[in-house]
């Protein structure tokens, strides 16, 4: 087995107690103490996360938003600079190749954050697909990226932000000067609560983390990230997302621009939306005792008819919840499912997702 990477807070983490789990390729902290009250640190407070593992790929030169339009499924051409949009890299075959946000630096450089585990084959994508007037490089190993997100994120930013950070808008992002760094601050995250992620030089990462948690950030791990993730029923790559899979069966229809087509993948898209989906992606709630897990088979009157692709109790709701494919008339809320926990069936019900809105997480 490969040695594990880290990231420029690996040392960081392990002075603090984390306890550390390979994911991704790197060794990544999954909690510092409890994972509930980590989560809740983001629901009623701030939290902040490493997530330096993630990549960024870089375009510029005359051609760069004429690459990304043929590569992301979301409209670039539209995409003003300091502005964000998610969207998703698809292939010939109308799978994802990875869901990825799309920053627009000024109007010949863009970059795409991208997951972690996916970083090496988006590079080679990229690269395939790439065209001569546009110059592409991976700044992901040179790149740290920090996640503050809750209620009181802006103010714990806007004490060691020489930016004014009020006004700033979801999906932007500005520059600014932060602990005697130059750091690139996006309003956007992955928590369903309000928040910024911090893009900086991987050497400026520590004085970042340390001026943070002074500001009153709480440090949360990978756990924390994926309950908080869940009930905003984000997908995760891997799990709710894969090269097999459709983003209209997974309910990303709005980040799909199948009128003005164009990009890879949009053909077969359409194709497989006129010959119907044979699956639906659903968010759904347990109404007995247990807890879904991903891989767990969901049933249907006694039949199987589908997977959980992610599953755990929510801290906020105090209710297990998940995720799934199941047939598409089975996709209505309301509609009375079982998760097979252990050979055992428990009710479940389809229910409206997010699970958890910023609204109703305060």
């Amino acid at each position: 087995m490969s040695e594990l990477l880290t990231t420029p807070l690996h040392d960081i983490h392990v002075a603090s107690g984390a306890r550390m789990v390979p994911f991704a390729g790197y060794a990544m902290p999954v909690q510092y103490g409890s994972i509930k009250a980590e989560h809740a640190s983001v629901r009623e407070g701030v939290g902040l996360f490493d997530v330096s593992h993630m990549g960024q790929i870089h375009f510029s030169g005359a051609g760069a938003g004429a690459v990304l339009e043929r590569l992301v499924s979301c409209p670039v051409a539209s995409l003003r600079p300091g502005r964000v949009r998610y969207g998703l890299l698809c292939n010939e075959e109308g799978g994802v190749v990875d869901d990825v946000t799309v920053y627009r630096v000024s109007e010949d450089r863009l970059f795409l954050c991208v997951n972690a585990s996916n970083i090496e084959k988006d590079w080679r994508w990229c690269v395939r697909h790439a065209a001569d007037d546009a110059e592409l490089a991976n700044r992901s190993d040179s790149t740290a990226l920090l996640a503050l997100q809750g209620p009181g994120a802006e103010a714990a930013l806007q004490a060691i932000s020489e930016q004014p950070l009020a006004g700033l808008k979801n999906f932007r992002f500005v520059a600014s000067r932060c602990v005697g760094h130059e750091v690139t601050i996006s309003r956007t995250g992955y928590t369903g609560s309000d928040g910024f992620e911090l893009y900086a030089p991987a050497e400026a990462a520590e004085t970042l983390w340390r001026a943070l948690v002074d500001a009153g950030a709480s440090p949360c791990g990978l756990g924390a990230r994926d309950t908080l993730r869940l009930e905003a029923a984000l997908p995760l790559y891997g799990h709710e997302l894969d090269d097999t899979t459709s983003p209209l069966e997974a309910g990303l229809d709005r980040f799909v621009k199948l009128d003005a087509g164009g990009f890879i993948g949009c053909d077969a898209i359409r194709a497989r939306q006129r010959a119907g989906h044979e699956r639906a992606l659903v968010g759904f709630q347990l109404t007995e005792r247990g807890v879904a897990r991903a891989d767990y088979p969901i049933a249907h009157r006694g039949n199987s008819v589908g997977v959980v692709t992610s599953g755990a109790p929510s801290p906020t709701l105090g209710k297990s919840i998940g995720l799934g494919y199941v047939p598409p008339a089975l996709a209505k809320p309301g509609t009375e499912i079982e998760i097979i926990v252990r050979d055992k069936p428990i009710a479940a019900l389809v229910v409206e997702t997010p699970f958890v809105t910023k609204h109703s997480a305060k």
